[in-house]
């Protein structure tokens, strides 16, 4: 199919997304409004794991990719000669889960003889801020938080990111899973802290800010999960004091003195690269975004810049954020049917 014969055509875009461990499928028509979302979760086959487990995932996704496309076109009134594209997550994420939904996008292009165009997960969490608004958010700075990724971008347009800061360990929400399997709750982590820390007292313990001075546009949050598990268990050395029983009130102030510390050194990494870009506005997506303390400190920073956070149910993975296929499709980037995932994340020179 030529360019101009897709920018002929009328239709919805049936977005497709399998990053990790949901399974998602959405319908978007050209105004960018999300028709249907459905996502089905796989959280209960790795809770025993306290992680998600990539072959596990992937068998998942197998099992629940069509049932799931089929119900989001039956909550939008759709048929398959509505779809005007196709548009699938392939990069990045987990190399078998993104190739389960690549292959069922590459499926349905070809049979239905529509373009398939590929988005890139992260980009998509940061243009889940423009859905939600009318006018233009770029150009940002651009954070993207969740159990996988803790990344900022210098954001030119929905399509044109340069990476500019990153964790030189564990992600945000990487932390916040291990943090709570430290204080045996529940997987995942970060919504049960999250629960537990409103009850709690932040300033109970003292925990690190790792690299909060730092100038680099840089991440560390791994001396932060040790610093909880020898509060909360005790220090290894031989002459250290053992630690007070983990009490209820002794876990929620855990909690919320944790949680305190990550929001910390995210909003100051935030704001050295807002002053280093020198742009006024802020866009933040991924799992972690559903933080109700991270949400209140971008509402104080939203004293002093434009600050857009991601709807909670756009915020967690899901196929609507998938709109910005129409971003690709507009610009005639089209993908062959032998495209590839990238299951790794690029990174840039130092800056």
């Amino acid at each position: 199919m030529s360019n101009s014969e897709a920018e002929s055509q009328d239709g919805v875009l049936l977005s497709i997304e399998s990053s990790c461990d949901e399974t998602a499928a959405a319908v978007i028509d050209r105004n960018r409004r999300v028709l249907s979302s459905v996502v089905a979760t796989q959280t209960e086959l790795h809770q025993d794991f306290g992680g998600v487990v990539p072959e596990i995932a992937s068998r998942a996704h197998v099992e629940r990719i069509l049932p799931v496309m089929d119900k989001a076109l039956r909550d939008a009134d759709a048929g398959l000669d509505d779809i005007a594209a196709i548009a699938v997550t392939s990069e990045p994420g987990l190399v078998g889960s993104l190739l389960v939904g690549l292959t069922a996008a590459k499926t349905l292009s070809w049979s239905l003889d529509v373009p398939l165009v590929t988005v890139n997960h992260i980009e998509a969490h940061l243009y889940a801020c423009q859905m939600v608004v009318e006018r233009p958010v770029y150009p940002c700075v651009g954070l993207v938080v969740s159990g996988g990724h803790t990344h900022l971008y210098d954001c030119r347009s929905p399509t044109d990111l340069e990476l500019i800061g990153w964790t030189i360990d564990d992600a945000a929400g990487e932390a916040f899973d291990k943090a709570a399997r430290v204080l045996d709750l529940e997987y995942p982590g970060g919504p049960i802290i999250d629960r537990r820390a409103a009850r709690g007292n932040a300033k109970a313990h003292k925990f690190p800010r790792p690299m909060i001075h730092d100038k680099r546009l840089r991440f560390s949050f791994s001396g932060l999960k040790t610093a909880i598990l020898y509060e909360a268990k005790g220090n290894p050395g031989p002459r250290s004091a053992p630690p007070p029983p983990l009490t209820e009130k002794r876990i929620d102030d855990l909690c919320a003195s944790f949680q305190a510390a990550v929001v910390d050194v995210l909003i100051a990494k935030c704001k050295l690269a807002l002053k280093q870009t020198g742009y006024r506005t802020l866009c933040v997506g991924g799992g972690v975004a559903c933080n109700s303390g991270l949400r209140k400190a971008l509402d104080k920073l939203a004293q002093s810049h434009k600050v857009l956070c991601a709807p909670p149910e756009y915020c967690t993975d899901n196929a609507a954020m998938g709109a910005i296929g129409w971003e690709l499709f507009e610009q005639g980037s089209f993908s062959p049917l032998d495209v590839d995932v990238t299951p790794g994340l690029i990174r840039v020179k130092e800056r």
